[in-house]
């Protein structure tokens, strides 16, 4: 079995971790760091802002179960890729919409589904095309986030209502309650 990775950044990484989990054919999600010039950042460094580092999510899927154009088109409905450097209340270029692409196929891929989105959205998209960077793996307690605190405020306020989303706009692709 084939297994491609996806690496994106959308906001905070527990939203984007949450939603993915619950996706057939992810296999897995991990939340990390990646795009800046800092070796082995920590979050407090990342938070700060003076990194260069945006919060992603880095997924394993199978392609015979979920494509790598169906993983994006996940990740345009979850977030706003109009906002530039954040997402709600998460301001920063930590937040920034962000595809980083694993090879030439993803590259264009995503580019399609970019100029794709465009049509969607009443704003320009900014969502960045970036070539792969060095990742980092988050802290230990930033993984499976969501799973572990659902009733922490951010978690039921701003990561829950992206779950629900996807459970129904992608009925056919979430994994089963």
């Amino acid at each position: 079995m084939a297994t491609e990775i996806a690496v994106l950044g959308g906001g905070c990484f527990w939203c984007l971790e949450a939603v993915y989990q619950q996706v057939k054919g992810v296999q897995s999600v991990e939340s990390g760091y990646t795009g800046g010039s800092v070796v082995n950042p920590s979050y407090e460094q990342v938070c700060g802002g003076q990194t260069g580092h945006a919060e992603v999510v880095k997924l394993a899927f199978d392609p015979q179960q979920i494509s790598y154009r169906e993983i994006l088109e996940i990740f345009f409905t979850i977030h706003d890729p109009t906002t530039l450097n954040r997402q709600g209340n998460d301001v920063g270029t930590q937040y920034r919409s962000v595809i980083y692409y694993q090879d030439a196929t993803q590259h264009d891929t995503a580019k399609h589904i970019i100029a794709e989105m465009a049509l969607v959205w009443d704003a320009p998209i900014v969502t960045e095309l970036s070539p792969p960077q060095t990742y980092y793996r988050a802290e230990d307690y930033h993984q499976n986030y969501f799973v572990q605190h659902p009733f922490q405020g951010y978690c039921a306020f701003v990561v829950a209502p992206k779950v629900a989303k996807l459970r129904e706009v992608f009925a056919e692709k979430s994994k089963p309650e």
